[in-house]
């Protein structure tokens, strides 16, 4: 894993629960501008899954086995959607809540990953 790619999506992670958290104390739902900032934590995401992929083709292991290392691979590049759909069916405060949490969820997991690629 790249140590640098796992630092800067867990702090994009942690920089969005916090952006969506100021919205939910503010009482406002998630707007496109939270969309934008969901979008790139998403695509940093997607470039962790193939950078993970690509480590696995080259016969690199992580320590604690592979289809952990997968699905956590996987459920990481789906967190953030995930909160940003169920925002959209939630239009009030909650929705931005969802979206804070998704992004601690998100900052968690990277240090899941870390651990278990062999950190």
């Amino acid at each position: 894993m790249l140590v640098a790619l796992t630092v800067t999506t867990a702090v994009a992670a942690l920089a969005l629960a916090a952006w969506c958290g100021w919205a939910a104390y503010r009482d406002q739902p998630t707007k496109d501008w939270h969309f934008i900032g969901m979008a790139v934590v998403t695509v940093l995401t997607l470039v962790q899954l193939v950078v993970g992929i690509v480590q696995l083709a080259r016969g690199e292991k992580p320590e604690q086995g592979t289809t952990i290392f997968v699905a956590y691979l996987i459920g990481s590049f789906a967190c953030i959607p995930a909160a940003g759909f169920m925002s959209l069916a939630e239009r009030t405060r909650w929705g931005s809540i969802t979206v804070a949490a998704g992004g601690v969820v998100l900052a968690v997991l990277q240090v899941r990953l870390y651990d278990i690629w062999g950190g």
